[in-house]
């Protein structure tokens, strides 16, 4: 991984990912301060999940027009724009209607949208195709590291200087971000489309790739029940499932997020040292893994001692990190240069639009049936789609050459 432009990418995303922790933890004081209100905190990450929703759906077209390079500094030129805009709408306007706040953490989450699949789809074009697996489990450590330290280093930078400084910080990291994305170069050929289709025919083509191909359905199949999972890992259930089924304090809800983070630097460094025996015997780890989740998951909504609740979302995070890695690798490997970036949009999309829905769906039965019922009805879920991996095992091949 001794690639220029892959250093570039991911000190580049690095610089992005941390800007979005800042962002988000700068705007929850800017907003709670303005109004008080806890209802529009709950906007926040509704109104940036909707706008990856939309970035997602839409995305084929400009991947149709544009060279990756070009959507991903474009993107995050774009986002430090409106960031700027509204760091001085802050700054500027204190008491201006927070409904233009809104109106600009959609747009940059619309942004973000296009960046998220145009970054992963770079990726296997920057490496060898033997490095995907270590390439992959270095990204993905990097990131679970920036969010460990980041939420705990935006909380103590609010602490210390306020919201709207921690926003031009944010506005700062954007702007090394896009720096380090203008320097990326992409050596993979671009035909630009100047298609004829009817922009319906457009919006469906990653939905399409993803459906016609059986590898490609099973994942995503997958993936969108372990979505409707994965929603009992929010911070909301696991606070309530702190105070209600372990009886500690609030102490504990920072304990239990820190160890799932932990265990996902953990699982990404384990993929990265072996990253030949994960190539090597990939199906049989996407399967294993998957079992896995689902009984450390249902074991988890059964247990009820504290200590033990920190060892099983270290384990969690590891063979849930794994289990992703998997996939990742499956698509990066399976897909051409072309349909990789209309894919990852589509999946952006499924992904957005799932877990939005099923938050306030695990939300409204952990309200009426407690918070213990939700994480065993995600155990089942979990252990359905490893089921269902297993019966299509056929579609996957067995391993690749290291």
């Amino acid at each position: 991984m001794k690639s220029k432009s892959f250093r570039f990418l991911w000190i580049g995303q690095a610089s992005a990912n941390f800007g979005d922790v800042f962002y988000i933890v700068g705007l929850i004081s800017i907003l709670y301060s303005a109004s008080e209100s806890v209802f529009y905190l709950a906007l926040l990450p509704f109104i940036s999940t909707f706008g990856r929703f939309l970035s997602g759906f839409v995305s084929p077209v400009l991947f149709n027009h544009y060279k990756l390079t070009t959507v991903l500094v474009r993107s995050q030129i774009g986002k430090t724009f409106l960031l700027l805009c509204l760091a001085l709408w802050v700054a500027f306007s204190p008491h201006a209607p927070i409904g233009i706040i809104f109106v600009l953490i959609l747009l940059i989450a619309f942004l973000d949208g296009w960046a998220m699949p145009a970054t992963r789809a770079m990726l296997p074009r920057l490496i060898e195709k033997q490095e995907i697996v270590k390439a992959n489990s270095f990204v993905s450590v990097v990131d679970q590291t920036i969010q460990l330290g980041g939420w705990a280093l935006g909380g103590i930078l609010v602490a210390l200087i306020g919201g709207q400084p921690v926003i031009w910080i944010t506005f700062g990291l954007f702007f090394v971000s896009s720096i380090m994305m203008s320097l990326v170069i992409d050596q993979t050929p671009f035909h630009r489309r100047d298609s004829k289709d009817k922009l319906g025919k457009v919006l469906k083509e990653g939905w399409e790739i993803i459906w016609h191909s059986p590898l490609f359905r099973s994942i995503h199949i997958v993936i969108f029940v372990e979505t409707v999972a994965n929603v009992v890992w929010i911070a909301a259930i696991i606070y309530v499932f702190v105070t209600e089924v372990l009886h500690k304090s609030e102490a504990w809800w920072g304990y239990m997020n820190t160890t799932f983070f932990v265990g996902l630097i953990i699982g990404g460094i384990f993929c990265s040292k072996y990253s030949i025996v994960v190539v090597r015997h990939l199906k049989k780890i996407m399967i294993i893994t998957s079992f896995g989740v689902s009984i450390i998951t249902f074991l988890f909504g059964l247990n009820s001692i504290a200590w033990m609740a920190l060892i099983l979302s270290v384990l969690i995070g590891v063979v849930e990190q794994i289990k992703s890695i998997t996939y990742e690798t499956y698509l990066q490997k399976e897909t051409t240069a072309e349909e990789l970036p209309k894919l990852y949009g589509a999946q952006s999309a499924l992904i957005s639009l799932t877990f939005g829905l099923s938050s306030l769906m695990i939300g409204a039965i952990a309200e009426f049936f407690g918070v213990r019922v939700v994480f065993l009805l995600a155990g089942v879920l979990l252990a359905g789609a490893a089921v269902y991996l297993t019966f299509n095992r056929s579609s996957f091949p067995a391993s690749y050459k290291s």
